[in-house]
């Protein structure tokens, strides 16, 4: 098989609100995620590969909805949920209410790869991650002051509504194609301020908060995670381009759809099998970054794009 270029794609999840000085920590950082996960697929490193490695770096930029940043549950506590999967076989892992570990995506790429299963829980998942010897820290290592002032905020309004739940569902994620022609995405996310304690939304539940298989491409998704797990949005996504669509027409479709349906709003990353890719979504802004052929595209407003060269 001929060798392809590789591509990265990555977003920031949903963002409204911000403070030009936080736009500016929030572009720094998905471009340093795009980048990172760009010199992988660069090196001849995998798809996987790639995806964990974007996904970490915004795991440990506490601007960023996952892992350091996560928001918290009722409790005032972190309970994080990630997934990844490999498009070359299908094979993919996924965690959830995981509270006393660094990066999440890390512990579902080991579910993928060390366990028969693809789905570890809350004391399950603590369970293999301290016999894959990931070290665990304390739950407060993770939290922000940011998060517990909105954690404040919202039990004062304590609205619930998705249309006020919109401000800050910052779910990170990445799709990558490598050289080989394989691809992958990954997922992460400290989920909805102020959810009930256990609350699972669509970041690590393949269909919903990803997909990937080489045969069509690879997607991640972000919004309101009930929104986004009763129309399965990623494979929803990747249906339309199996029936033909471009990749934007494809996002197009299925974000209107879930918009349509059950009133919810999201957004999505796209990479197909040949290399091309799509970034879309509902709401005020989403941060993104797409690396390839040496070029790095970013934006985080509807109509906002800049292009910069790869060194």
């Amino acid at each position: 098989m001929e060798d392809r270029s590789p591509v990265l794609v990555v977003h920031g999840g949903f963002a409204s609100g911000f403070s030009l000085e936080r736009k500016e920590r929030v572009r720094q950082g998905i471009i340093r995620a795009a980048t990172v996960g760009y010199n992988i697929l660069k090196e001849k490193g995998s798809a996987v590969d790639a995806v964990e490695g974007a996904v970490v770096v915004l795991e440990n930029d506490p601007e960023f909805n996952a892992g350091y940043g996560s928001e918290l549950n009722v409790n005032g506590e972190v309970e994080m949920d990630a997934s990844i999967m490999n498009g070359k076989d299908l094979s993919t892992g996924a965690v959830s209410a995981v509270h006393s570990i660094a990066n999440p995506i890390k512990l579902a790429r080991l579910v993928m790869e060390k366990t028969p299963h693809c789905f570890l829980t809350d004391q399950g998942a603590a369970k293999f991650a301290a016999a894959m010897g990931i070290p665990e820290i304390p739950g407060e290592q993770l939290i922000t002051e940011r998060n517990k002032m909105l954690l404040e905020k919202e039990k004062l309004e304590k609205d619930g509504k998705i249309a006020n739940s919109e401000k800050n569902l910052g779910t990170v994620g990445a799709v990558a194609l490598d050289y080989a022609g394989n691809v992958a995405y990954a997922t992460s996310t400290g989920g909805l301020v102020n959810k009930m304690a256990g609350r699972v939304g669509d970041s690590p539940c393949v269909g919903s908060g990803g997909y990937a298989d080489n045969l069509i491409g690879a997607i991640s998704t972000t919004g309101h995670g009930e929104s986004i797990l009763k129309v399965n949005l990623a494979r929803l996504t990747l249906f339309h381009v199996q029936q033909g669509k471009t990749l934007e027409e494809a996002a197009g479709l299925s974000l209107d759809y879930m918009k349509s349906r059950v009133k919810g709003v999201g957004g999505v990353i796209l990479v197909s099998k040949t290399g091309d890719w799509a970034v879309k979504w509902s709401s005020e802004a989403m941060p993104w970054a797409a690396a390839k052929d040496r070029k790095l595209h970013f934006g985080i407003e509807v109509d906002e794009m800049t292009t910069i060269d790869l060194p």
